[in-house]
């Protein structure tokens, strides 16, 4: 009981907090509120200001929140550190250049776009993330990969209204119940309070709000997960991520009618 008190609290904590710093944004919008605005699938304008705002509410809830110091610090870096790239990869970012075997090919070449910069950036915060939570070395190594992969995983799932925000959140309740509950339960809860607004197309997430939903997400699951459970989640999101060189999720979830109507759910 005490437990449920404590997780819900924090997500009020992520949720309130999460919120101010979308009001702050949108009032002193960083460069001006015409560089983060941007026209999604249907034409329609929106703000990426979003992305910042949850990054934030995670970083400050995370601090904030009584849990145990390292689960705080996992997930405050892996959040600042994915959100921070991928706010850098939306303003600034190469259009020309793109997915993983993109970017990789660019560096090869002696070419850093902004997309490799926020490879690098979720493998550091993967790494350290992952030595935070687990002491035992090959533990850590899978619990880096975890938060890497889900971060890219759920940042390629922005391409609708809604997609990633309910995603990670079906996929981060596999960690509800571990070490990190509560910073977890923060991060959910500032998910949650973008939802509405996402869903209505007044905000999206970006690169920047994905990647660091994704990245808590997998903080969670890293700290919560069996040994075994980990190696298979983090093999699982792996994959996902060499699939989307290969496929289009948008695909993939329209031809699969209970993909398709949990999309839709919501949706304006």
């Amino acid at each position: 009981m005490r437990s449920a008190v404590k997780a819900l609290a924090a997500a009020g904590v992520g949720a309130a907090t999460t919120r101010a710093a979308l009001h702050a944004l949108r009032k002193w919008p960083p460069g001006g509120a015409d560089r983060w605005h941007r026209t999604n699938y249907a034409g329609r304008s929106v703000t990426r200001l979003a992305g910042p705002a949850y990054t934030t509410g995670v970083v400050v809830a995370s601090l904030l929140l009584p849990a145990p110091a390292r689960m705080r610090a996992a997930m405050a870096v892996a959040a600042g550190t994915a959100g921070a790239v991928g706010v850098y990869d939306d303003l600034a970012g190469d259009q020309d250049t793109r997915g993983l075997a993109g970017h990789l090919g660019a560096l090869r070449r002696g070419e850093v776009t902004t997309g490799a910069v926020k490879i690098l950036g979720l493998g550091f915060a993967g790494i350290t993330a992952g030595a935070l939570v687990h002491r035992d070395p090959r533990d850590a190594v899978s619990a880096a990969i975890t938060v890497a992969a889900a971060a890219n995983a759920v940042n390629l799932l922005d391409l609708r209204p809604g997609r990633a925000l309910k995603s990670g959140l079906v996929l981060g309740l596999a960690g509800i119940g571990g070490p990190a509950a509560v910073p977890a339960a923060g991060a959910f809860g500032a998910a949650a309070a973008l939802l509405p607004d996402d869903l209505a197309e007044r905000v999206m997430l970006g690169d920047g709000g994905a990647g660091a939903f994704g990245a808590a997400v997998g903080v969670a699951i890293a700290a919560g997960a069996s040994r075994r459970g980990l190696r298979r989640i983090a093999l699982a999101l792996s994959a996902v991520n060499v699939a989307s060189e290969l496929v289009s999720f948008s695909s993939v979830i329209s031809a699969v009618p209970p993909l398709r109507a949990f999309d839709e759910w919501g949706r304006r």
